[in-house]
């Protein structure tokens, strides 16, 4: 029986602007993660990925704002609990995050081995330094990380072996569920891979439960996760198994959007390159209707009137009033 770790019901989260102004981020996102699983999040920059990621972590400092829905962790809401309790039970234990540009993330003037000492200082105080170098150097070495690298400074340390060790660090835990922001962002083919297969490491070893995995390289999402969800301007629109995303999107943005890249699997092999015109809605002031209506071939009147709510088909959802299987016919007709 399926158990979902991770539970969003409609979440609303915000920024305001110095002139008090509200631009919605995240708006109405609500989906479900269950154990065991990989979830990609993929989506133009200025999406809402990201701010997503900080909201499922309960960061909310300004201007980032939580608007209202709830977050449920492993059966907790975390929007329930105040500060400290979502530091002292939640954060780093149920639920963990490798932040973007994650190898600026480490103080320049701490030694590695600070920073777990840190952790383990407030969420396991019963250990001693020596247990707590142990368990350290168990982890490290491990996910391939000599112990060396404990005693080392930050910038004593390649890029690879940086995103490495704050993986290493965010998950030293062993929390349920891992969010990992653009984690090979910045980095070459070789790291990428490092990194890719130290994910995976880590969900075998059951170091980690379940994993959601942010980025705006396509192509990897096929390696790495179980299912895909695209953002567009602060909504999910769509959602599928990383089979049907690839090769068989339905929402038109999904369908532009994947077609937009370079994917050297089979059956994507000769498949015409195309180009999404326009840019995203401003998320100031939110349009009416569909927020892709006017970057979309095939926008109609109805498509600018009232909210467009997600719907299913088969073991999938999107959000577009079109009939799935008329959107295929369209797109056929598009692709000969």
């Amino acid at each position: 029986m399926s158990t979902n770790i991770l539970e969003v019901k409609d979440l609303k989260t915000y920024y305001r602007t110095r002139l008090k102004e509200h631009v919605h981020a995240v708006d109405g996102v609500s989906f479900t993660l269950e154990a065991g699983r990989t979830l990609g999040i993929a989506g133009e920059s200025g999406c809402g990925k990201s701010t997503l990621a900080l909201s499922l972590m309960g960061f909310y400092f300004p201007p980032l704002h939580f608007g209202s829905g709830s977050i449920i962790v492993n059966g907790t809401d975390i929007m329930t609990l105040g500060k400290e309790q979502l530091r002292s039970r939640v954060s780093g234990r149920e639920i963990s995050y490798i932040p973007q540009a994650a190898m600026n993330a480490l103080n320049p003037t701490l030694r590695i081995i600070r920073f777990i000492e840190d952790i383990m200082k407030e969420h396991r105080p019963e250990l001693s330094r020596k247990q707590v170098w142990e368990l350290a150097v168990e982890r490290f070495e491990t996910l391939n990380l000599s112990a060396r690298v404990l005693e080392s400074y930050p910038n004593e340390l390649s890029g690879g072996m940086k995103q490495r060790t704050v993986i290493a660090i965010s998950t030293i835990l062993n929390p349920k569920v891992l969010i990992a922001d653009e984690p090979t962002s910045a980095l070459d083919v070789t790291s990428q891979k490092a990194v890719i297969k130290l994910l995976k490491h880590l969900l075998e070893k059951g170091y980690i439960q379940s994993l959601v995995f942010i980025t705006h390289e396509l192509p990897l999402l096929y390696h790495v996760t179980d299912d895909i969800m695209v953002m567009y301007a602060g909504e999910i629109v769509e959602r599928g198994t990383a089979e049907q995303m690839i090769f068989d999107p339905i929402h038109p943005y999904t369908k532009k959007l994947m077609g937009s890249i370079i994917v050297p699997e089979e059956g994507m092999r000769g498949h015409k390159l195309a180009a999404i015109p326009g840019t995203p809605p401003n998320l100031k002031t939110v349009p009416e209707g569909c927020r892709f209506a006017d970057r979309c071939t095939y926008a109609q009147s109805e498509c600018r009137q009232g909210r467009i709510e997600l719907q299913t088909f088969q073991d999938r959802s999107y959000r577009c009033i079109v009939p799935a299987d008329t959107l295929r016919e369209w797109y056929a007709y598009e692709d000969e």
